[in-house]
């Protein structure tokens, strides 16, 4: 995974998207920060929450929606 993509804010909710489009996760506005839930997909498709590439990253917090600064520390650069 080299790069993620924020979608826009829509209500407190963003996608996260790796770079072949996939969505790994979701940054949600609680209590006035951005925290990153993880999900992933099983075999059939069903998403399982708190899983995927980025499962030990789930509950990360930022203080603003900066993709720089989100992309390094979920990917740990």
């Amino acid at each position: 995974m080299q790069g993620l993509t924020i979608s826009p804010d829509r209500g407190g909710v963003c996608a996260v998207l790796d770079t072949q489009g996939l969505q790994v996760g979701n940054l949600k506005l609680i209590g006035g920060r951005w925290k990153f839930k993880a999900m992933g997909h099983d075999d059939q498709g069903q998403v399982i929450p708190g899983g995927g590439p980025l499962t030990e990253r789930h509950n990360m917090s930022f203080d603003r929606l900066d993709c720089a600064e989100i992309t390094n520390r979920l990917l740990g650069g």
